[in-house]
């Protein structure tokens, strides 16, 4: 069992031939809404890996409340957990390029609600062994004691450093695996930027230091993590990205689901990783998290 506490958005996304630079105007050749928010991203991504799952957050009384929980009530999420505030739900303005890049304004909403009594709640209901999933779109008190119940209870912490905040660092401390990408590893550890080769040696020895098992996600060149003791390297699909939104929460959701299944380490890792190239061959970040069948399909 998997659950998620996070953020639930609805996505409002644009296409462009190309990113706008700062001032400029660019004309747009698309538009369309569709459900997202990380945490509630991360949920259907495991859920479509195969795994129970239940997400904790909050949607607002607004025309966006029920589109935004649409795709996971479909899913069989369990949405007991998602509670229901005056006010919006939160908002994310999407640009995405012609290159499959993207540009990303999140307006909390509902999301800002998020309080710490109702992460502890969450944990009090969560079995010995089963998985918490978290990421930076909710308050950070809430995230802190959703991770500090956890450890409380026996539950195993997944944390995905993003959006990188100011309190990631201290709150990565926190979690028994965490998941950054290149730029956010690179913040995390406090440098301006990392060779490779250097950035394999912190990653293993942090992971040596802390116990900790450290993923960072590298896009087109795949994934290095630090785990066992040793370090691991797995590649995604070679394709031709469309859109870039949905894979990170759909590596994350989807490594949650195979670890959470008993796969190892390795597999769960390569599993996680051509998922999250799958989700780059269609546009919106929910929409195109692949199924189950279509990841072993291409494994």
């Amino acid at each position: 069992m998997i659950t998620v506490f996070g953020s639930i958005n609805m996505d409002l996304v644009a296409t462009t031939p190309r990113l706008p630079k700062p001032g400029e105007t660019v004309p747009g050749t698309g538009f369309a809404t569709a459900a997202g928010g990380k945490g509630a991203n991360q949920a259907l991504a495991a859920r479509r890996a195969g795994a129970s799952v239940r997400m904790v957050g909050a949607v607002g009384r607004d025309e966006f409340a029920a589109p935004a929980l649409d795709l996971l009530e479909k899913a069989g999420t369990d949405l007991s957990g998602v509670a229901r505030m005056d006010g919006p739900t939160g908002t994310a303005l999407i640009l995405v390029g012609g290159d499959g890049e993207n540009m990303i304004a999140v307006v909390p909403g509902a999301n800002g609600t998020v309080s710490p009594d109702q992460a502890r709640a969450a944990l009090a209901e969560t079995a010995v062994n089963n998985i918490l999933m978290l990421q930076l779109e909710v308050p950070v008190a809430s995230v802190k004691a959703a991770l500090e119940s956890a450890r409380k209870h026996g539950v195993r912490t997944v944390l995905n450093t993003a959006p990188l905040i100011e309190e990631a660092a201290a709150l990565a401390q926190l979690a028994d695996i965490v998941i950054a990408n290149e730029t956010e590893f690179v913040r995390l550890v406090g440098r301006d930027s990392l060779s490779a080769e250097l950035r394999e040696d912190m990653l293993l020895d942090m992971h040596r230091k802390t116990g900790q098992v450290l993923i960072i996600t590298l896009g087109a060149d795949g994934v290095v993590a630090a785990e066992g003791g040793t370090l691991h390297r797995t590649q995604g699909l070679k394709i031709e990205p469309v859109d870039t939104v949905g894979a990170g929460d759909t590596f994350c959701g989807y490594l949650a689901a195979s670890l959470d299944a008993g796969l190892p380490f390795d597999k769960a890792l390569r599993r996680a990783a051509v998922a999250g190239s799958l989700a780059c061959l269609k546009a919106g970040a929910q929409p195109s998290i692949p199924t189950a069948s279509e990841v072993d399909t291409a494994l």
